[in-house]
């Protein structure tokens, strides 16, 4: 999902613009994990804590930031240390956009964040590639092999199936081969462009009504396992789209 999000802002020409002079921007779910008591992160470090789980994350601090990034103000963001499993003291500084990129694994779950976007984008990958990526990603953390596939069959497929999978359902996009599909990803990129450009219409104004919902217009649907969608702000914008598991 971070994949489609970086491929996507490469086309555009935005990895090259300065931070503060971005149109459209990357925020990950992953930067909302909540702050571990001492015994969930003794857990975190054995590979015992589920990561994957809703309860995981922070909603109402994410909830709060998205509203604030819709309202086209400027926001600091948690910083999370995958390493340690904690939350750093520093944030990052995120500053307003025309468009935002959300990904992550649940970001369908929760009706009140769900509703917020103007579209929704379900990638979805392989399982044998997810599970190479994640022990590639893991390993450049310092986990060692055994913890990191008991992780993956005790906790992150199980939850994959019980609470990611389901919000397939709540996508406008689906976007089958990740990366590879790159007819999906340019579809995607003309949408944004269209934003950017000022060709869009009442749907995407639609998030300021005050009822935290968004009018969507019919977009060409596609299909990596996770959600992401669209906000707007002012006349600003968001699009979020899936991240892989913790």
């Amino acid at each position: 999902q971070s994949t489609v999000c970086e491929k996507i802002m490469e086309l555009l020409g935005q990895n090259e613009v300065e931070q503060r002079q971005r149109k459209v921007l990357i925020l990950s779910q992953d930067s909302f994990y909540k702050v571990l008591t001492a015994e969930q992160q003794a857990k975190a470090l054995k590979g015992q804590y589920n990561f994957d789980h809703p309860d995981a994350f922070d909603n109402d601090l994410m909830h709060s930031t998205l509203k604030n990034i819709v309202e086209g103000k400027t926001v600091e963001v948690p910083t999370y240390d995958f390493v340690t499993h904690s939350r750093l003291a520093e944030t990052t500084v995120v500053y307003p956009a025309d468009v935002v990129l959300f990904e992550g694994i649940l970001v369908f779950y929760n009706q009140d964040i769900r509703d917020m976007f103007h579209l929704r984008l379900f990638v979805d990958t392989d399982s044998d590639v997810r599970l190479s990526r994640r022990v590639l990603r893991d390993m450049k953390r310092g986990r060692d092999l055994e913890q990191i596939l008991t992780q993956y069959t005790t906790f992150v497929k199980p939850a994959f199936e019980e609470f990611c999978l389901p919000t397939k359902k709540y996508a406008d996009v689906i976007i089958p081969r990740g990366v590879d599909n790159m007819v999906a990803i340019n579809l995607i990129v003309q949408h944004i462009q269209d934003i950017l450009n000022g060709d869009i219409c009442k749907w995407q104004r639609g998030a300021l009504n005050g009822h935290g919902r968004t009018y969507k217009r019919p977009f060409p649907e596609q299909a990596e396992s996770g959600g992401g969608g669209v906000l707007a702000a002012g006349k600003r914008s968001h699009l979020e789209s899936s991240s892989r598991p913790h």
